[in-house]
């Protein structure tokens, strides 16, 4: 993959090296990843042998974690430049693009799904809002609480940022299957997935969705629905900067290799020696690759809907 031509943003927060936000993983009420961030904690806590009580604050680390209904805060349309987890300037955090090939690689990646996007929205007749990325090294202060390594990338739709150690790269290619950068490149663009749906109103529909379920089976399964939608905004991502980035069979294979690394079914089995689809809140590692692989192919987000259909379809 060639990123090097892909164009660059500044709505980038370098926070690596300025230090940790306080302690705690997320709060109460605080609700990462289109509303489902705390789902996926546990799930990766458990993959990587965890505690996700340590975590998440408490509770049974066999169950899933109901969202909490949050208010909707003011968007920012521009990125917070030199903010502390107190909220005062520091010297500490630089914004704008990095010097070093991870961060440059981070603020390509971002660059090109703002390009990508805007176009996307714009024949729609409609406006995108880019999201900020952060980078941060242990943990930081968000909207949505505390992010720490052990939580793996989120996005924040309470501040409109998407929260990366990236040291999470090694852990993909030791831990999760994968490996290269247009692996890595999957997990940015499917947490900017999430910033699409939160700009589309699609989020907010499947929290309301959620809080309506009549089991925790019917809000997981809306979960999944989310997700999914996200790997194939992600894939819609590559098919449209293929011309500039040159991606290989291989450069493929290694993006679905993690996708199945990913999917619910995996990391049960792995983390606990069996699956239980009624907990599933991410998709199978069958229909991470189908969905990925969806927008890949045709690049097209209308092809994108997963709210369509009976839930045995997707």
């Amino acid at each position: 993959m060639d990123w090097k031509n892909l164009p660059g943003s500044g709505n980038v927060e370098d926070r690596r090296g300025a230090g940790g936000g306080g302690g705690g993983g997320i709060p109460g009420g605080g609700v990462a990843v289109g509303g489902i961030g705390a789902v996926i904690i546990a799930l990766i806590a458990m993959f990587f042998g965890i505690d996700p009580s340590s975590i998440l604050g408490g509770g049974d680390s066999g169950q899933t974690t109901q969202p909490q209904t949050q208010q909707s805060q003011p968007r920012q349309t521009q990125p917070q430049r030199q903010q502390t987890q107190n909220g005062q300037p520091t010297s500490q955090t630089n914004t704008g693009i990095p010097s070093d090939e991870t961060g440059q690689f981070v603020t390509k990646i971002l660059g090109s799904t703002n390009d990508v996007w805007s176009k996307v929205f714009q024949a729609a007749g409609k406006t995108y809002t880019p999201p900020t990325l952060v980078l941060y090294s242990g943990q930081t202060r968000g909207g949505c609480g505390t992010a720490n390594s052990a939580v793996g990338p989120f996005y924040c739709p309470l501040d409109s940022k998407v929260y990366l150690d990236t040291a999470f790269f090694s852990e993909m290619k030791r831990k999760l299957g994968g490996g290269g950068d247009f692996a890595y490149a999957y997990v940015i663009t499917h947490e900017i997935g999430h910033h699409v749906q939160n700009e589309l109103g699609i989020a907010d529909q499947a929290e309301r969705a959620q809080r309506s379920a009549q089991s925790e089976a019917a809000s997981n399964q809306v979960s999944v629905r989310l997700e999914l939608q996200a790997d194939c905004f992600a894939g819609v991502w590559g098919n449209k900067t293929a011309q500039y980035t040159k991606i290989t069979q291989t450069d493929i294979q290694q993006a679905l290799s993690t996708a199945s690394a990913i999917g619910d079914d995996n990391l049960q089995k792995q983390g606990r020696g069996y699956a239980v689809p009624d907990s599933f809140t991410h998709g199978t590692a069958q229909q991470r690759i189908k969905w990925f692989s969806t927008g890949l192919k045709n690049g097209d987000p209308n092809q994108c809907d997963t709210f369509k259909g009976a839930y045995s379809s997707l």
